[in-house]
């Protein structure tokens, strides 16, 4: 679309040029071509941007800057090219379509695609692109290109500055033809490389950067074309409502940038530390950000310049120690002594100039490697497979969590005989060393088996003859009363009355199906939550009993605290501990409220959660499934730390059993597992489902309930489950906390949810496989299956928005 005045068109024709002060616009408006000037300076350039000029994707005059605002895009006179003009008429760039692909007869125009692609048109076929010519920006459709017979390019260069488009020292190209990888060069130098391409990741990418586990890069591909002569990099776009930039700053970086729906959802520097710098510790030396300084020599070898290195000067690297068997042989004519072995390097990046095979198995790969005397070091990849070097290990990087390949290291034996530690040796030697250490930890195993088992035993023994929970409410009093319940003081009712100030409306701060909440204030100033038992209320005595016994056996920072009850007469109460900031639904459903929960605070509260439920589930003295998780029994303290209340529900499994079954169906709508709404049927997994339902209204700032009147009337669980399979998830998230620097994370935790609610509970993650994937600590994540759907019929006790709502629900399977 051209804008010229009330005007608009399309297309660029012979008949309309575009003046400095107008632009042609891309059908759906997203992109512009027209003239801009960089910051700090008022020459002029013809560009292509992506929703504002703070976007240039595609510079034409580069190196013609027009000095003033008389310069016009139009057709040239020929009608074959689309030029830019000066004020003067010069030609100051042209699109150079040679005269066999036009004929001057024809009709010639120019039209901006809905891509971000300038195409000149003769006859509606495709004559020119400016995809095929970028500057310093890779869109989608866009092919960066190596030819190794012709020795043609097709790649990136650099601004000069950020004020002159002009080509600058920097260029991204596709280099190494028998493993693909990318490479960023200052001019001639190497300065940056990806690691090869497997078919699915650039294997010296750390998890952050992985294109395999970022729904914005999937569409990434290398293809080699010409029996391996020529080298394709790629990337298509999923849908029309993602854009991805990767532009190659005039510092030399790759800044990586992606939009949804045109919002900007993620920007970062791909080179992000000194040891992306290529090869900044020297030949066989080894980078790694947790140490200081970051270059080491790989194990067996030594500075080659001490002085050089000491003064951090690493550009020398390092060499061998002890001479590898082959070099005993070719120059004492000796082959005697041990043979070589292997030490392992795990989450290494693979070094430069990699020799793969791709037929030979990880076996084969070692066997390859420890029979040829020129190889070095191997490592193996199910996409390339084998992968073998000689000569000096260049650009080696130590990552700390995740991303690399286990490179295994030739040693000497005599260095074998150094490092015998299992975690590092792959080689012949050092097998006795780690049979050792296996027998040993067996033995250690089964000694701390025995004494586990015998303590068990007799912790089961003493368990014998406990409180039978399905008794009747006036024993279970009793046994309160008689102590029996270690350790949990007993308030006398007239000091709770004093506390509340007689239980006045002014301190009442909540209401459900057990009763009411009070704040209180001892007299030690000690601020306390009083919940009190209605009157008549079978199933809340039942639930006073069950919270009783249940949360005076526990202690864990992320459980909200039981100082004591209080039974006088017809009065039975619980005295917690105060928590001030009420509890996570007052403000994660509240529009206005909820701006104080960003992300940090939010990844704060679900990492709370989470380790509460694995002391609940593993860790305390008893194994406890809560029930009724649930963001109203979810307070908030001072500090906004997450502390998981409301045991009225919970039940206490012993140490054999891992699944209970009940009549009695207790819950809160939409946070029940289907095998607990519908048979009875509960365990540790019904707990991870309900922890999933939470996790996904954390992100998503509402209800799982609130998409009732939908058109499609889906609940959160099926709205996040269709828009995952349209690869649309991104609009789940709460707009509050939908910022570029934390997307993958919350991407991430998103994932975690939606294994959570899976429908089959065996298919369900642990919460230790919970809070591992949380952590990072458990990497790749499986693809969830469909989460469970259900159609309700909901009796609702109290009031839903209170933090202590009890409903009593009965579920139907959709």
């Amino acid at each position: 679309m051209i804008k010229i005045g009330s005007a608009s068109m399309y297309t660029i024709t012979s008949s309309h040029l575009i003046k400095d002060s107008e632009t042609i616009s891309s059908s759906d408006d997203a992109f512009k071509l027209g003239f801009f000037s960089p910051v700090n300076t008022t020459n002029r350039y013809v560009g292509i941007w992506y929703l504002d000029q703070s976007n240039i994707i595609w510079v034409a005059n580069r190196e013609k800057p027009i000095q003033d605002s008389s310069g016009v895009i139009t057709i040239a006179d020929d009608n074959t090219n689309l030029v830019v003009l000066d004020g003067q008429k010069h030609v100051v760039w042209s699109s150079n379509v040679s005269s066999n692909l036009a004929s001057s007869n024809s009709n010639v125009t120019a039209q901006l695609q809905n891509e971000g692609n300038l195409v000149l048109l003769e006859d509606n076929i495709i004559i020119w692109e400016s995809i095929k010519h970028p500057s310093n920006t890779f869109i989608g459709n866009m092919i960066i290109s190596s030819n190794q017979k012709t020795g043609e390019r097709v790649k990136l260069t650099s601004w000069k500055t950020p004020s002159d488009p002009a080509i600058g020292k920097f260029s991204a190209s596709i280099e190494r033809f028998n493993a693909p990888e990318i490479f960023v060069w200052n001019q001639t130098n190497p300065c940056w490389r990806s690691g090869p391409w497997n078919g699915q990741d650039f294997l010296g990418w750390t998890h952050d950067y992985k294109v395999s586990s970022s729904p914005y890069l999937l569409g990434v591909s290398i293809t080699r074309k010409d029996n391996g002569s020529l080298v394709e990099f790629t990337y298509t776009l999923p849908d029309s409502s993602f854009f991805l930039t990767l532009v190659l700053s005039s510092e030399g970086k790759v800044v990586y940038t992606a939009w949804m729906n045109r919002v900007q959802v993620r920007k970062l520097f791909v080179q992000s530390n000194d040891c992306d710098s290529y090869g900044i510790c020297g030949p066989n030396g080894s980078c790694d950000l947790k140490i200081s300084p970051i270059c080491t020599c790989l194990i067996g070898f030594k500075p080659r310049n001490m002085d050089k290195w000491n003064r951090r000067n690493w550009t020398s690297g390092c060499v061998r120690r002890a001479e590898l068997q082959c070099d005993r042989v070719k120059y004492s004519g000796s082959a005697l002594g041990e043979e070589d072995g292997f030490l392992k390097l795990p989450m290494t990046k693979p070094p430069d100039f990699v020799e793969p095979s791709y037929v030979l198995s990880l076996d084969e790969c070692r066997i390859h490697c420890l029979n040829n005397c020129s190889c070095v070091a191997y490592a193996f990849d199910y996409g390339i497979r084998c992968l073998t070097w000689s000569g000096k290990l260049i650009d080696i990087v130590r990552f700390s969590t995740s991303g690399g390949v286990d490179l295994y290291l030739r040693q000497a034996y005599s260095e074998l005989a150094i490092h015998t530690d299992g975690t590092h040796t792959d080689g012949i030697h050092g097998k006795r060393n780690i049979t050792s250490i296996i027998i040993a930890t067996v033995i250690v195993g089964a000694v701390i088996v025995a004494i586990c088992a015998f303590f068990f035993r007799s912790w089961t023994s003493k368990r014998q003859g406990q409180i039978n929970h399905e008794n009747q409410s006036a024993d279970l009093i009793a046994n309160v009363k008689q102590a029996k319940i270690e350790d949990l003081p007993l308030f006398e009712f007239k000091n709770i009355l004093s506390a509340t100030n007689n239980f006045g409306s002014a301190n009442k701060i909540g209401q459900g199906g057990f009763g009411s909440v009070y704040k209180g204030e001892l007299l030690d100033g000690q601020e306390i939550a009083v919940k009190r038992l209605s009157e008549g209320s079978t199933q809340g005595l039942e639930e006073f009993m069950n919270e009783v016994i249940v949360i005076s056996k526990l202690q864990h920072r992320n459980l909200v605290r039981l100082l004591g009850c209080c039974i006088e007469g017809e009065e039975k109460m619980l005295v917690y501990e105060y928590m001030p900031n009420n509890s996570l639904d007052f403000y994660l459903f509240d529009s206005v409220k909820k701006k104080i929960l960003d992300w940090q605070r939010r990844l704060h509260i679900i990492e709370g959660i989470s380790r509460g439920l694995l002391y609940l589930h593993r860790d305390s003295r008893l194994r406890i499934i809560h029930r009724d998780l649930k963001p109203g029994n979810i307070l908030l303290d001072g500090e906004m730390n997450p502390k998981i209340s409301d045991f009225g529900m919970a039940k206490i499994f012993g140490g054999n059993e891992n699944e209970g079954n009940t009549r009695r169906i207790f819950g809160t709508y939409g946070y029940m597992s289907p095998e607990y709404a519908m048979k009875g049927l509960f365990s540790e997994k019904s707990d991870i489902f309900s922890f999933g339902v939470l996790l996904l209204e954390i992100i998503s700032g509402r209800k799982n309930t609130s998409f009732h009147n939908h058109e499609q009337a889906l609940t959160l669980l099926e709205y996040a489950w269709k828009i995952w399979i349209e690869e649309n998830i991104v609009s789940l998230i709460d707009l509050e906390i939908c910022k570029p620097d934390c997307l993958d994370q919350i991407l991430r935790c998103i994932h975690i949810g939606l294994l959570c609610v899976q429908e089959i509970a065996k298919e369900r993650p642990t919460m230790a496989a919970v809070v591992s994937m949380l952590n990072s600590e458990i990497v790749k994540l499986p693809p969830p299956s469909q989460p469970a759907f259900l159609l309700s019929q909901t009796e609702h006790r109290g009031n839903h928005n209170s933090k202590n709502s009890v409903s009593t629900t009965s579920l139907q399977g959709r």
